[in-house]
This record gives C-alpha cells, sequence and structure tokens, in this order.
C-alpha cells in the first residue's frame, strides 16, 4: 500500500473513532479493506482511496471503521475482573444502594456481547440475594454488525468453550443445531446500544460500574485521557471503572486511582466509603 493511502486510512479512522493505527498494523488494511472495495464496487483499495479524498459516502466510511475495529472478546475473559466484581464491587453496591436498590452497568465496546452477557450470567447466579433488585446492563460499541451479532446471543462452539464454565453453559444455552443461544433470561438483562467514544457521554446516563477493558489500548494518550476523564462524570463517588490488565491510568490521568489489592480495579481518589481489599493470606 502506497503510504498516502497509509496516512488518509490513519487519519479517518483517528478522527472518526479515536483509534490509532500504527505502521505495524499496516497490514490489516489490505486483508480488512479489500473486501470493503469489493462491496462498494472498487476494483482495487487505490481506487477506493481515490474516492475518499472526495466526498466519500458515509456507508462507505462506516464500514471501513467497522472493518478496521478489533473484536477480540471471549466470555469471563481474564475471569480475574469478574472475580473481583463478585467479591468486592457487589458486596459494595448491595450495601451502599440498599435504600434504592437500583444498580446500572456500563459495557463499553462490548463487541458480541460475550462480556456484558458473562456479567449478566454472575448476577443471576447470586440468585435470591438480589431478589428485589434491578439491575441495569447497557452494552455499547462502534460496530453495527457486532451488536447485531450480540442482540442475537447464538454462538459457535469454539466460542462457548472460550471461558464459559460448562454448567453455565447447559443452564442459560440452548443448543440451536451447531449452535448455543441464550436463553431469554440472560439476553433480557442486556441493552445494546450504538455508540462511539468520541461522542459526548451525558445522554447514556449515570453508572455505577463502568467496564471498558482491553480496548483503550488502541487510542492515544490523549484520546484516554478524554475518554477517562468524560466516564468519571457519570459516575457517583464511589462508583468503580474496569480497565484490562494491560491498560493503566498512570501518567494519563489523575480522575482515578487503583484500587488497593486488586488488578485492573479503579476508583475515584477522594472515594471514602468503599472498604480496602484485604490480602488474603495462606
Amino acid at each position: 500500500m502506497r503510504i498516502s493511502d497509509f496516512d488518509l486510512y490513519q487519519a479517518l479512522l483517528k478522527e472518526k473513532s479515536g483509534l490509532t493505527l500504527t505502521p505495524d498494523k499496516s497490514y490489516l488494511l489490505d486483508s480488512r479493506l479489500t473486501p470493503v472495495a469489493r462491496k462498494h464496487g472498487f476494483a482495487t483499495l487505490e481506487s477506493m482511496s481515490t474516492a475518499l479524498r472526495g466526498i466519500p459516502k458515509p456507508e462507505l466510511v462506516k464500514d471501513i471503521i467497522e472493518a478496521m475495529t478489533t473484536n477480540e472478546t471471549s466470555f469471563f475473559r481474564d475471569m480475574k475482573p469478574f472475580e473481583q466484581f463478585r467479591e468486592i464491587t457487589l458486596p459494595h453496591l448491595l450495601k451502599a444502594r440498599s435504600s434504592l436498590k437500583r444498580v446500572r452497568i456500563w459495557c463499553a465496546a462490548s463487541s458480541t456481547g460475550q462480556e456484558p452477557y458473562s456479567l449478566a450470567m454472575l448476577l443471576k447466579e447470586e440468585g435470591a440475594k438480589l431478589a428485589g433488585w434491578n439491575f441495569e446492563i447497557v452494552a455499547t460499541d462502534i460496530s453495527t454488525e457486532v451488536l447485531e451479532t450480540a442482540k442475537k446471543g447464538e454462538y459457535s462452539q469454539f466460542e462457548v468453550q472460550r471461558g464459559l464454565p460448562i454448567q453455565m453453559l447447559m443452564k442459560y444455552f440452548e443448543q440451536k443445531g451447531d449452535r448455543w443461544a441464550l436463553k431469554n433470561e440472560i439476553k433480557s438483562m442486556v441493552t445494546y446500544k450504538y455508540f462511539n467514544l468520541l461522542d459526548p457521554m451525558a445522554p447514556l446516563g449515570r453508572f455505577d460500574v463502568i467496564f471498558c477493558r482491553n480496548v483503550l489500548i488502541y487510542f492515544d494518550r490523549e484520546m484516554k485521557k478524554k475518554i477517562m476523564e468524560n466516564m468519571t462524570t457519570l459516575m457517583p463517588d464511589d462508583g468503580f471503572l474496569f480497565l484490562g490488565g494491560a491498560e493503566t491510568v498512570l501518567g494519563i490521568t489523575d480522575a482515578f486511582k487503583l484500587m488497593e489489592n486488586t488488578r485492573g480495579v479503579y476508583i475515584k481518589p477522594a472515594c471514602t466509603t468503599i472498604a480496602p481489599v484485604q490480602v488474603k493470606t495462606a
């Protein structure tokens, strides 16, 4: 690919989605954008690039952004965040929100739904403890294609084998041919919406917990700072932010701090109501 074309797609991706495409990922352009070019009637990537330099159709730009968005995910990915949600976040919220009995969770960049559905199953497993409570899970993504996949709640054998305990598979899924379909009791717990992390977040409402895992690694420092500082405005003083294991707020923003003795759990610096996590000893 010509350097000028790489620069074109790099700038487009940054402007429309905030994602940073580095030169070492240039190989992705050929593999991911060639099908887009064919779909829109272009013989080559070069001819599509020429069209983009004019007045491109919104549908073309949308398909390019979706093709270049990474959608790697799995059920209970990395597991540790879900354990910390169950053992740290949930007990605090059940105590702190006992009068309202309402909790809102946002899964940002939720891809094909495995993360929000994992949270829904985890909550379902709490059973009677959550009787009378309203847990709302809002899942968003910039790709309408993956959102439609998530709404269907149907997964291949390979997808359900990645991280999903067999007990939950048999309890919350029904087999349909060679695929597995989530039961409505889990699907109904999640609301899916299109959302670009560059857009104003206030319309989404307030959240007690935000999962934004393994997506900020694709943004530059200034964009990470902007996104996290926008997120903090949606959260109460005792809100929780979950980031991926390779992500941090250090050197980026003072809006959050790592919760002691946790991995990837962040809280507001001024928060004094969340009990510190005790280190388990043998």
